[in-house]
């Protein structure tokens, strides 16, 4: 595909990097950038050897949620069109979150609206100390609706109803002390922090990855009782892998495991 709003480049063969780009209008979100996302997650996925797609956004802002044209050319549509027009959008943060690869978010400055859920859906968020974070939706008559289970996921129903009901701004260190953030660094730190965090996933092998990810996802909410048949039978799943061979017999031998390309 050829992508005009995005770009979807390789780091090295086992890093992916995504970068929204459409700096003149801060990187907003209309249908035809939903699609070239979702494109490129496909893409990323299907890839054997990536283990880890770095978020970003090009030049001063990260996301500035939805793109206003395009808004206000909902106003004249349908409700059954608007429906349907949603709902890519919606697959788009369902196909983020589960991406069998670490999201790592490279927070560049200012995610607000469909931003702020991006931020929402990385596994390793990095900011910039310039960045901050806003659920605007209320300010424009609207909700925070296919965003809305990552943001509760992530913050806590009464932190996502406290910033989703006053649409205050969160700077880059409040965002750190809520948990929305990981890190915050300065912006000529930024990339050697995403560098550091690479460094940590790319010691581990592809199918854990995976595997870990999608548990997570799997029992969030559920009672521990009721995950007990599932963990035991991911668990069995794991150690017929290679990659626990390799594993345990590379922290035995005191060396670096040699993990195999394969996901199984």
């Amino acid at each position: 595909m050829n992508y005009q709003s995005i770009r979807l480049t390789r780091d090295s063969a086992q890093v992916a990097r995504l970068t929204l780009a459409r700096p003149e209008i801060q990187n907003a979100l209309s249908l035809e950038v939903t699609r070239e996302l979702r494109h490129a997650l496909a893409e990323v996925a299907a890839d054997d050897q990536v283990r880890a797609l770095v978020l970003t956004g090009e030049g001063k802002s990260f996301c500035a949620g939805g793109d206003l044209k395009w808004m206000q050319t909902v106003l004249s549509q349908s409700r059954d069109q608007r429906i349907a027009d949603s709902r890519p959008l919606a697959d788009l943060f369902y196909e983020f979150d589960h991406l069998p690869k670490v999201v790592i978010g490279r927070i560049n400055g200012p995610a607000t609206g469909g931003g702020f859920g991006l931020t929402c859906i990385c596994d390793v968020v990095v900011a910039s100390s310039t960045a901050r974070f806003s659920l605007t939706e209320a300010r424009l008559g609207l909700v925070p609706a296919n965003i809305g289970p990552y943001v509760a996921r992530r913050l806590g129903l009464a932190r996502a109803r406290r910033y989703g009901l006053t649409t205050q701004f969160i700077d880059a260190a409040q965002a750190e002390r809520i948990g929305l953030a990981d890190r915050v660094v300065a912006p000529e730190e930024l990339d050697r922090a995403v560098a550091e965090e690479l460094d940590l996933v790319l010691s581990l092998p592809v199918s854990s990855i995976a595997a870990t990810k999608k548990l997570f996802n799997d029992v969030i909410g559920r009672p521990p009782r009721e995950c007990m048949d599932y963990t035991a039978a991911l668990l069995a799943d794991a150690w017929e892998r290679p990659d626990a061979a390799e594993g345990i017999a590379a922290f035995l031998g005191k060396r670096a495991p040699s993990w195999k390309v394969t996901t199984g």
